[in-house]
C-alpha cells in the first residue's frame, strides 16, 4: 500500500532531487558504474497462432550504460544495438549508435546538465521525458538543463533542447521552466508544523516550423500548469491543473481547440488501513514536439492512468487500459485493510484485503464546424464508456510454509476505442485468479497459479496454469500454458511456455521457449501491440 501511495505523489517531489542529492566533495574518488542488457529471440513461423515468418530468424535488442563520477562531475553514455529490433517494437529502432550521452555538474544547490537527460514537471501533465524499455519508449531531451535551489524551500528547473526519436532527434525545440515552493522549508516558523504545504507551477512550449501546404499552423505552442500538495500525518492531497493552447496535429485531426487537464488525488494511511481516491479529466492534451508524430513517439507530456496496474498474465495482457489523451474522464478508488493476526477473520498470521474500482468514460461532446472540432461539458459523465474494473484481492498466510493469494476482476473494455480498432465493440469479462506459494525447504519453494477469464465476446474464454520452482537466490524454472477455448470462431489454441533462469551476484540469464499470443502490453497507461510469436528467447542482464 505504501508503494502505491508513494507512486501517486512521486511527481510532486521530483524537483527535490536537486536539494536532497548527496553533495560530493571535490576530492571524491573516481568511480565507474553501469549496466548491460541483451534480449534476443529466434523466431519460428506458426500460422496456427498467426506468428509471421521472420526473414532474419534471430532478432536482438541490446544496450549498455556507463556512468563516471568524480567529485562534483559526472558523465555517461548509453550504446544501443538493434539487429534487428524484436517484433512488437517500432521497426525504426534499427542499427546501432550512442543516442544518450551527458555531462553533469553539481555543487551547492546547483545542477547543470549538458547533453541528454530525463526530467519531469509536477505530475507530468505538460512535461515528462522518460525511458520505458519494455514499451520501446524513450523521449529523452538533448540540450541543456539547469536546476537550482537559491534558498531553502525554493526549487527551480529550466530545460531546452530536442527530443530523441530513434537514432535522430525531433524537428521541434522544447523549452520549459518549473518552480516549486515548500512553505515549511522556506519559513522557520512553519518547520515544525504538522501540516506541510507545497505549491508549484510549470511552463512549457515547443517550436516547429509551419511547412504545411493546407493549414496555417501555430509554430509556437505553449502549455502551463499549477499544482498544490498538502500533507498532514497520513493524509496527502495533490491537485494539478494544466492548459495548452491550440495545437493542430495528426492525432487530433488538426483541430484548433485548446486543451486542458485536471488531476486530483487524495490518500490516507494508518496502521492496517490505506485509502486512495483519485480523479482526472483530460481534453485534447496530446502534446508532441513534432505535430506529425504518432504512436508513442515524441510525447512531451505524460498523462497518468487511473486504473490498477495488474501483474497477473490474463489481467495484464488481455484487456489492459491505455490512456486516451484526446479526451477522457476517469476515477479510481482503492481501500486496503489488514485483518488482525489471531482474529477469527484474520487467522493466525493476519489477512490483507484490497478492493479497487476504476471507471473511464469518453467526454460528452458536441461537434462544431468552425475549426475547433468540438466542445464538451466540463463535468458531464454522459460520454461513451471506455473502461470499468472492479477487483478484489485477498492475501493470507495459511501456515509457516503456505501463502495464498486470491483475486477477482470484473471488466468492461471498449476494445475499439482503447486499441484503435473497429468491429470488436465492448467486451464484458470476469477473471478469477488463485496463487499459492509453498516453501518446501530452506531456499526452495513452489509457486502455483490458476487463472480463468470468462467472456462471450472477442476470443471467448481463457484458462491459464503455471508451476514455478525456485531455488533462491540463484535458479528458477517455470512451465505455463494459456488455453483459449469456447472461441466464437471455433478455434481452440494452447500457448505453452517453458522458462528457466540463473542469477549470480548482479548477473542474470533467462531462457524461454514457447508460444506468445498476440495482445497488448501496457505500463502506466502507455501501450504497445505485441504480435504472436513462436521461438526461443534469451535475456541477459548485468550491472557493476
Amino acid at each position: 500500500m505504501k508503494n502505491r501511495i508513494c507512486a501517486l505523489i512521486l511527481g510532486t517531489f521530483s524537483i527535490y532531487g536537486v536539494a536532497q542529492a548527496q553533495q560530493q566533495p571535490a576530492n571524491a574518488p573516481f568511480e565507474v558504474h553501469g549496466n548491460f542488457q541483451l534480449d534476443a529471440q529466434y523466431y519460428n513461423p506458426d500460422s496456427t497462432i498467426g506468428a509471421p515468418p521472420v526473414p532474419e530468424k534471430l532478432l536482438m535488442n541490446g544496450f549498455g550504460n556507463i556512468n563516471l563520477t568524480k567529485g562534483r562531475f559526472s558523465a555517461g553514455l548509453r550504446y544501443e544495438n538493434y539487429s534487428n529490433v524484436l517484433l512488437g517494437f517500432d521497426p525504426r529502432f534499427k542499427g546501432s549508435g550512442i543516442p544518450y550521452r551527458y555531462i553533469e555538474y553539481r555543487h551547492d544547490g546547483l545542477d547543470i546538465t549538458l547533453g541528454n537527460y530525463y526530467e519531469q514537471f509536477g505530475s507530468g501533465m505538460i512535461f515528462r521525458t522518460y525511458e520505458e524499455r519494455q514499451l520501446g519508449v524513450d523521449n529523452a531531451m538533448e540540450g541543456a538543463r539547469i536546476k537550482y535551489s537559491p534558498v531553502p524551500g525554493v526549487y527551480l528547473k529550466g530545460v531546452i533542447g530536442w527530443q530523441r526519436t530513434f537514432f535522430s532527434r525531433s524537428e521541434g525545440i522544447v523549452r520549459g521552466a518549473d518552480v516549486e515552493f515548500a512553505f515549511n522549508e522556506a519559513f522557520k516558523k512553519l518547520a515544525e508544523k504538522k501540516t506541510k504545504v507545497i505549491i508549484g507551477g510549470s511552463f512549457v512550449s515547443k517550436y516547429q516550423d509551419d511547412q504545411d501546404p493546407v493549414f496555417i499552423l501555430p509554430e509556437n505552442v505553449a502549455a502551463g500548469a499549477g499544482r498544490i500538495n498538502i500533507i498532514r500525518g497520513g493524509f496527502n492531497l495533490f491537485g494539478e491543473y494544466a492548459y495548452k493552447i491550440n495545437d493542430p496535429q495528426s492525432t487530433n485531426n488538426y483541430i484548433y481547440k485548446t486543451g486542458e487537464g485536471i488531476y486530483v488525488s487524495a490518500s490516507y494511511s494508518q496502521k492496517g488501513l490505506g485509502i486512495i481516491l483519485s480523479a482526472k479529466r483530460i481534453d485534447n492534451m496530446d502534446f508532441r514536439s513534432d505535430r506529425n508524430a504518432v504512436g508513442n513517439n515524441l510525447n512531451i507530456n505524460f498523462l497518468p492512468a487511473l486504473t490498477k496496474q495488474h501483474t497477473y498474465q490474463l489481467a495484464a495482457t488481455l484487456y489492459p487500459y491505455g490512456v486516451q489523451p484526446n479526451g477522457e474522464m476517469a476515477m479510481q478508488a482503492e481501500v486496503t485493510f489488514n485483518l488482525k493476526r489471531g482474529s477469527k477473520l484474520g487467522g493466525k498470521y493476519g489477512t490483507t484485503i484490497t478492493v479497487n474500482y476504476s471507471a473511464v468514460n469518453g467526454l460528452d461532446t458536441t461537434t462544431l464546424n468552425n475549426g475547433l472540432g468540438y466542445e464538451s461539458e466540463f463535468l458531464s459523465t454522459n460520454g461513451e464508456v471506455y473502461f470499468r474494473d472492479f477487483n478484489v484481492e485477498l492475501k493470507r498466510k495459511l501456515n509457516k510454509k503456505l501463502k495464498l493469494n486470491l483475486n477477482y476482476l470484473n471488466l468492461v473494455y471498449n476494445k475499439d476505442v482503447i486499441q484503435g480498432l473497429s468491429g470488436f465493440g465492448t467486451i464484458y469479462a470476469n477473471i478469477g485468479i488463485i496463487e499459492m506459494l509453498c516453501k518446501v525447504a530452506t531456499k526452495h519453494s513452489l509457486r502455483f497459479e490458476l487463472q480463468h477469464l470468462w467472456t462471450k465476446q472477442d476470443e471467448g474464454d481463457w484458462a491459464m496454469a503455471l508451476v514455478e520452482y525456485n531455488f533462491a537466490p540463484h535458479f528458477f524454472v517455470a512451465v505455463m500454458d494459456q488455453y483459449n477455448y469456447d472461441n466464437p470462431n471455433g478455434v481452440e489454441l494452447h500457448y505453452p511456455i517453458v522458462s528457466t533462469g540463473y542469477t549470480k551476484d548482479a548477473t542474470r540469464f533467462m531462457i524461454t521457449y514457447g508460444r506468445q499470443r498476440a495482445g497488448i502490453f501496457c505500463v502506466g497507461g502507455v501501450c504497445r501491440n505485441v504480435p504472436a510469436s513462436n521461438g526461443v528467447a534469451l535475456s541477459v542482464t548485468t550491472s557493476f
